[in-house]
């Protein structure tokens, strides 16, 4: 399961759908190198998401719930 202190990374290359499902969410930052060192939880706030809500959306939406 997907939670908001994982590694951008490490979500999209362990998780199919996982960059297309974060690109729904206006979260580009899939294609940034930088974005990828951080946690899901960073990813979130700087969209002006938080963290478990993005989480629970990914786990959802990828069926790992």
């Amino acid at each position: 399961m997907i939670t908001k202190d994982m590694i951008m990374s490490d979500i999209v290359n362990t998780y199919e759908g996982a960059s297309a499902a974060l690109m729904n969410l206006g979260m580009g930052c899939i294609s940034c190198p930088a974005a990828l060192s951080e946690s899901l939880d960073n990813a979130a706030l700087v969209h002006g998401m938080k963290g478990d809500e993005v989480a629970d959306y990914l786990n959802k939406q990828l069926n790992l719930k």
